[in-house]
């Protein structure tokens, strides 16, 4: 997402749009949008930051460190029928004589599968990681999180559209069923929940929560970034006890204190801590921006597959 349409989401009012539309309502007129957007965030006590701010440069490219390479990659969709289109990043050194973990990145609703490498620098993060020995060697697949046969962007105007909504709903079907084992298949990856993770920003946030933590099968690392409204009650996600118990190995929480969507990622953080579920709960200092979203993939990426 360019900064240019952030802010343009932001105009929209992304808080209340999302929020009319998870309750099957029309979106709200750009006025009340706003009004809505702007309410005062409310922190508790335990909304705080829990790790310190990564070192300056960390998601700047630097000469002398190895890059990973990124490649476009094609799969069948059983959900849209179309072919489609995801970036793997394949990490410095990779060999296909060994086998990875596998890392899903899922974008904001008006990004695509380029967002998380364009906008947030994703890869720089990880080959700066990787290049001092704080991650483990990964493979990072960013799909396009819409499931639709025309997936590109929509215009502005029709962000908050039903059809637009539904098909980040729909996309659980093409990632469980089609994307992960398309995955699977093609690449040296080691295919089984322990090692594979799920994480996203805003509307991506709010997928990987859904569909990490309802499938503790499939997923036991999950992330979730300035989580949007399309977010579920936990107790509708985490419907096996065994799962909140000793399911998952990482479950990461984070937003901005200055983040209008800040009410959604507190209520996951609440609903997990009653249920007495592990979970780190990171609380930075911005708003709903790619400085929130590098720094935790930063944090949460340290932590993966250890």
């Amino acid at each position: 997402m360019s900064p240019r349409f952030a802010r343009a989401l932001f105009a929209l009012g992304l808080t209340a749009a999302l929020a009319a539309l998870a309750q099957g309502a029309e979106p709200p007129g750009q006025a009340e949008a706003r009004a809505n957007f702007n309410r005062k965030v409310v922190l508790a006590a335990d909304d705080v930051r829990v790790f310190d701010k990564p070192p300056a440069g960390f998601a700047d490219a630097a000469a002398g460190i190895a890059q990973g390479q990124v490649a476009e990659f094609g799969y069948d969709s059983a959900v849209t029928h179309t072919r489609r289109t995801a970036l793997v990043y394949l990490p410095p050194g990779y060999s296909p004589q060994r086998r990875y973990p596998v890392l899903y990145l899922l974008h904001g609703i008006g990004g695509n599968q380029h967002e998380w490498r364009g906008y947030v620098r994703a890869m720089v993060i990880l080959d700066r990681l990787l290049a001092q020995g704080q991650a483990e060697p990964m493979i990072v697949v960013m799909p396009n999180g819409r499931a639709r046969a025309d997936d590109a962007p929509p215009p502005a105007e029709q962000t908050f559209t039903p059809e637009h909504i539904a098909a980040f709903a729909a996309f659980e079907a093409d990632l469980l069923q089609s994307l992960v084992p398309a995955v699977d298949a093609s690449y040296p990856t080691l295919a089984d929940a322990g090692h594979r993770a799920i994480a996203g920003l805003s509307m991506g946030g709010g997928q990987a929560l859904n569909f990490g933590l309802a499938h503790p099968e499939a997923f036991a690392w999950v992330g979730g970034f300035s989580s949007a409204p399309n977010t579920r009650p936990a107790k509708e996600l985490l419907r096996d006890p065994a799962a909140v118990r000793h399911g998952f190995k990482l479950v990461y929480l984070s937003c901005g204190n200055r983040d209008g969507l800040m009410n959604v990622s507190q209520s996951m953080h609440r609903e997990l801590r009653d249920l007495g579920m592990a979970h780190v709960w990171n609380v930075d200092e911005y708003g709903h921006d790619r400085d929130s979203w590098a720094e935790n993939l930063y944090h949460f990426a340290r932590r993966l597959f250890r």
